[in-house]
């Protein structure tokens, strides 16, 4: 019986261990999670979102306050056209965000960024440009493009000297999606160095309707494969979302894909960027604590956990601060959501909003608690403390467990050595 370790992700002229922890916002992928995966042989991501926010907590700058300073005037308009991101500063805070990740960097795996298309901060082509050129300045071995179709994303970077060196991947949920993404690209004869396909098990913004449910990883990875067998393309294909044990992985592995992405047992990780209070939210999890709702601002479906302290959280819209999410006409569905409540109530009255949220202050506060389908299994993989509280693991113990279990066994912490079995639990 084969384990993730018999194979091999070739990749940038490198052997990996096929695993990849994906790009978690806001800092839940933090740069000592994707250090581990990388000295360990794997791929870590960092996520790119609200880049200015996650600076200043890494670094001491004061972007976001800068920012408000300059927009305070404008806290109590709901137009909000006017806030725009002074793009130097977002390219020093990315450059800064990458620049010290990949400088700490040791072993023989790889570092990559995840970058959001919908992350249209008032000026979406513009920043994002910014954004990629940026990362590709800083020495980042690769950017993953999510949350979006990114049918013009490589062309804002076709000038950049790293665009046929880095590697360069999109995040799709189906086949058409994949198809638009080769068809509108084809001009630039540059195919993507790899494909994660995204089911609708995973955590946060989902590519699926709310009819999530009728889909299957294990379909349209299958057909993603066929398709690019019939066409000679060889791109690696890579399975994410559910994929809880090292079994789960060997799976997709030994039906053709090249390795798997994987997140949700690394939220419990003391390597995560998650407070340690969310953390254990998460470990105490049952099934039916774990919704899908339309409570993001994207129109995107996101998972979450149902008792997020952001659901319903009526603060006033704060994009003098953030932002992230304002379109190119400066307009965010929570404004208008917020501004019904009010109006309905009345401007002195206590209310709440439970049609959308505030999504970038409620990231940046770790108040909405997204998550991936399989989170009520977290508690199963690690020890409860006489304190009522789970051990947190290493990020270490976790992708060792993957890379070496068999038989949908998942080892408690304890093991002697990755290559010990030690105290198993098979999974419900």
């Amino acid at each position: 019986m084969k384990c993730v370790n018999d194979f091999r992700l070739h990749l940038a002229g490198r052997e990996l261990v096929p695993l990849i922890v994906g790009g978690m916002g806001v800092d839940i992928s933090a740069a000592r999670l994707a250090l581990e995966a990388a000295r360990l042989g794997g791929i870590g991501h960092i996520s790119d979102a609200m880049v200015p926010t996650v600076s200043d907590r890494r670094f001491k700058t004061k972007y976001v306050a800068e920012k408000l300073r300059k927009y305070k005037h404008n806290v109590l308009n709901n137009d909000k056209a006017e806030v725009q991101f002074d793009l130097a500063r977002l390219a020093e805070a990315t450059a800064l965000h990458v620049g010290r990740t990949m400088e700490a960097k040791k072993g023989p795996g790889l570092i990559f960024i995840n970058c959001m298309e919908k992350l249209t901060m008032n000026a979406p082509r513009e920043t994002l440009r910014v954004r990629l050129m940026a990362a590709l300045d800083a020495g980042i071995d690769g950017i993953t493009l999510g949350a979006g179709l990114h049918l013009g994303s490589l062309a804002l970077i076709e000038d950049h000297p790293r665009f046929r060196d880095a590697q360069l991947g999109i995040i799709v949920s189906s086949l058409r999606a994949l198809l638009l993404f080769l068809r509108k690209n084809a001009r630039l004869g540059r195919l993507p160095d790899y494909i994660v396909v995204e089911g609708p098990l995973a955590g946060g913004h989902l590519g699926f309707g709310m009819d999530w449910a009728q889909y299957d990883l294990k379909t349209i990875v299958a057909e993603i494969l066929q398709y690019l067998a019939q066409q000679g393309l060889d791109i690696p294909v890579i399975p994410a979302g559910g994929i809880f044990t090292g079994s789960d992985a060997t799976e997709f592995l030994e039906s053709g894909a090249s390795a798997v992405q994987v997140a949700t047992r690394f939220t419990v990780t003391n390597e995560c960027g998650l407070p340690e209070k969310v953390k254990q939210e998460y470990l105490h999890a049952r099934e039916d604590d774990i919704e899908v709702n339309l409570v993001s601002p994207t129109g995107y479906p996101m998972r979450m956990l149902k008792s997020s302290p952001g659901i319903g959280a009526a603060i006033r819209p704060n994009c003098e601060a953030y932002g992230y999410l304002l379109d190119s006409s400066g307009h965010c569905a929570y404004i208008d959501a917020y501004e019904r409540e009010r109006e309905a109530r009345g401007i002195d009255t206590v209310f709440s909003v439970k049609d959308k949220t505030c999504l970038c202050t409620h990231m940046r506060n770790f108040a909405i608690w997204t998550c991936g389908h399989y989170t009520y299994r977290l508690k199963d993989t690690t020890h409860l403390l006489a304190d009522g509280s789970y051990a947190l693991l290493s990020a270490e113990h976790v992708f060792h467990d993957y890379q070496y279990s068999k038989e949908h066994e998942i080892r408690l912490p304890g093991s002697s050595s990755p290559l010990e079995v030690g105290p198993v639990r098979r999974m419900r």
